[in-house]
Order: structure tokens, then C-alpha cells, then sequence
């Protein structure tokens, strides 16, 4: 599974950054390797270096083996809580909507 991050201006993509992406998706997205062949990570602060609560922004993109894309955001005071809620949220989608198909 190929992992993408892309970040804003505000937000310094560094490997501690990288390091929690790839912890969270791998842990919540594993048993979906097989369908899921890409991953594409927005991370966003709206606020900028202004003071304000849940300004941190993740946006996953799962790119799907012969199905649609499928996307799933969460906001969320620091950007790793923003990571992990953004992975749970895809996980539980991927769950819903592959789990269907079986």
C-alpha cells in the first residue's frame, strides 16, 4: 500500500509526522493490504499560528482495487489526533463497505 502525505504551508512535514501516518494506517488498515493500493494524506491547519481548538485537519483518500475512491476526514485539537480519528473513521467505512461486497 503506497502512502502519499501532503500538508499545507503551516504544517512541517517531517518524519515524526510521516512516522505517525504510517503507525496509524498500518494498524487500522492491515487486514485491507490486499484491496487498498494507495493512501492519500491531507493534512491542513485552518487556524494557521492563530490560538483555537480542533483546527487540525486529515483528510485519507483510499484508492480501492477496481472499486471508487473512498475518503474520510476528522478534525481535532493536534494533528495526531487528527491522524488517528481520520484512520478509525476509514477503517470503519472500509469495514462497512468491503464487508458488503463479501
Amino acid at each position: 500500500m503506497h502512502i502519499e502525505i501532503n500538508t499545507d504551508n503551516h504544517i512541517h512535514n517531517d518524519e515524526s509526522v510521516e512516522r505517525h501516518v504510517r503507525q496509524a494506517l498500518d494498524g487500522s488498515l492491515a487486514r485491507f493490504a490486499d484491496q487498498v493500493t494507495r493512501i492519500e494524506v491531507h493534512l491542513h491547519d485552518k487556524n494557521a499560528d492563530k490560538k483555537g481548538g480542533r483546527d487540525k485537519h486529515c483528510v485519507l483518500e483510499a484508492k480501492l482495487e477496481g472499486r471508487p475512491p473512498v475518503a474520510c476526514s476528522d478534525e481535532a485539537d493536534s494533528l495526531a489526533a487528527a491522524i488517528t480519528g481520520a484512520a478509525k473513521k476509514l477503517q470503519r467505512r472500509l469495514d462497512h463497505d468491503l464487508g458488503r461486497l463479501s
